[in-house]
């Protein structure tokens, strides 16, 4: 569960240099993820989340 929060903390850290350090690029990701479909935006999550998985699997063995 520690790794789970590890994890979470990490995620926010990593937004929140994105957003700090370029504040502009990250307004228009958000523009461009607006106006595509909900259809494209599941894929890109899906394939986000299962190249995560793979990451995870492979860095912790």
């Amino acid at each position: 569960m520690q790794d789970l929060f590890t994890a979470l903390a990490l995620v926010l850290v990593i937004e929140g240099v994105l957003y700090s350090a370029f504040p502009a690029a990250m307004r228009r990701a958000l523009e461009v993820a607006m106006e595509l479909p909900d259809s494209t935006l599941r894929g890109a999550g899906l394939a986000a989340a299962a190249i995560g998985v793979v990451a995870v699997w492979l860095i912790r063995g």
